[in-house]
């Protein structure tokens, strides 16, 4: 094998201000490859040597869920690719990070990565020790950042849910304190009953009534506000022409139950005017009743829903790894960030027909929850976040996040998925979102992420695959 002198060693720019000493040892030590069309190194293959470009036509390749990304095609005499970073030992790569493929035939220089590793921190120690500082000083400023972006995300979603929570919690609390002053009315118009002061023929009537006033309430048609305030004053007007005291306050409850008029008229001629004051009190306090238990019912619903939702989003007693229904994921993280999208429309175009999806659901909801706060944030409270999947050929999915946003300027679009890169004012963001979510769609579940963007329609496009592989 044929090596390099010292003088043609000096005419590549990476040997070029090295020591005699330096460049008698590279010359000892390498030797020239002539290779023809094909791989040279091949992407996760064990890094062994370092390739500098002598003559010849080179791509470096990276591979993508079984798709060729060419990064860069040159034919310039020194680059160099391969090993160059094992100096660095046990904290670099020890398979080569992309394909070099000769596109014509080519020429090399190649020194095995070991012996050149050694002989580099020796030659440059500082150097080394600085470029060592900076890129594992990089990786865990990166790593610990993530870990606060995590614990700032964690925090913000228990304070978006604690209020969600509070809420319906509270309503209860109000009904059931509002239930138990009814139930003690009804028991007082029960001791009435008891008495005596109702004959038996006319208590079959009115529980008669009490039955048809709790379906009619349960099958109350919606009104807007205008309609109900003139129901409202009919039936207020009606109860004072027939002398029930207080009826003004009575009337709403009536309404809200769904008993016009008309219906009132009904109990008029069943129980007679002598009893029809505490006939209408005790329909209102049926009415009333079931209005309450009604929002207990449905505010402890709320809760239970809000859980299972804060459970799904979690994944807490699931496996890391599993087939999952991607709807539930993305329904599970817009419950969780409602209080940020209060004001947004929210839209969802769900292809049902989608298959489950192997994935790690934990580490998708925070993707979900990276893009949709983002989302969020660009609209400022006011536009229309929707939510689209649908299938993407026959081995992939694609969820596409939409806003009505201002949109990414074109000039910093290569950049958002940067680590450390944000648009946000000094102290809101750290610009690890999108890298994050990056990494966990491209590296973790071979997918790829994408955005698409223009003022007033932004677009974050998740592909995972269907199958992907082990």
């Amino acid at each position: 094998m044929s090596t390099l002198s010292e003088a043609e060693l000096r005419t590549l720019f990476l040997f070029e201000k090295l020591t005699a000493e330096q460049i008698e040892w590279v010359s000892a030590n390498g030797h020239v490859s002539d290779i023809e069309p094909g791989d040279v190194i091949v992407e996760g293959e064990p890094a062994t040597c370092c390739y500098v470009l002598l003559s010849g036509t080179i791509a470096l390749i990276k591979h993508s869920q079984g798709v060729e990304i060419e990064l860069n095609r040159t034919d310039q005499r020194g680059v160099y690719a391969g090993a160059f970073q094992a100096f660095m030992g046990e904290r670099a790569p020890a398979e080569y990070t992309s394909t070099m493929r000769a596109i014509t035939p080519a020429s090399f220089f190649v020194l095995d990565a070991g012996p050149l590793a050694e002989r580099v921190r020796e030659w440059f120690p500082m150097a080394m020790h600085l470029i060592e500082g900076v890129l594992v000083g990089m990786r865990r400023t990166s790593e610990r950042v993530g870990e606060r972006e995590r614990l700032q995300a964690l925090g913000a979603l228990s304070a978006g849910l604690t209020h969600e929570l509070n809420n319906p919690a509270a309503a209860a609390v109000r009904a059931v304190a509002a239930l138990r002053e009814r139930v003690a009315g009804m028991r007082h118009k029960l001791a009435l009953i008891a008495g005596g002061s109702i004959p038996n023929e006319k208590l079959e009537a009115v529980v008669e009534l009490q039955e048809k006033a709790v379906e009619r309430a349960a099958k109350t048609p919606a009104r807007t506000p205008l309609e109900i305030g003139d129901a409202e004053d009919e039936v207020g007007d009606w109860l004072a022409a027939h002398r029930v005291r207080d009826g003004w306050d009575v009337a709403p409850i009536l309404v809200g139950g769904g008993l016009d008029v008309p219906w009132l008229e009904g109990v008029r001629d069943t129980v007679g005017p002598a009893l029809l004051e505490n006939a209408v009190r005790w329909l209102a306090y049926t009415v009333e009743t079931e209005a309450l238990m009604t929002e207990i019912g449905d505010s402890v619903t709320r809760i239970s829903t809000l859980l299972g939702a804060a459970k799904q989003y979690s994944q807490m007693d699931r496996a890391p790894y599993q087939v999952v229904d991607l709807h539930d994921l993305l329904d599970s993280t817009l419950v969780m960030l409602s209080g940020k999208l209060a004001g947004l429309e929210v839209v969802r175009e769900y292809d049902r027909s989608l298959p489950p999806v192997p994935a790690y659901a934990a580490e998708l909801n925070q993707v979900w929850t990276n893009i949709i706060d983002n989302a969020a944030a660009a609209m400022g409270g006011a536009g229309t976040l929707t939510v689209r999947t649908r299938r993407d050929g026959l081995d992939r999915v694609l969820v596409e996040i939409g806003d009505t946003g201002p949109g990414v300027p074109p000039e910093i679009r290569k950049r958002i998925f940067e680590p450390f890169f944000t648009t946000k004012p000094f102290g809101q963001g750290t610009g690890l979102g999108l890298d994050i979510s990056w990494r966990i769609v491209v590296n973790k579940h071979g997918g790829e992420l994408r955005v698409d963007s223009r003022p007033g329609d932004t677009r974050f496009q998740v592909y995972l695959p269907l199958s992907p592989e082990a």
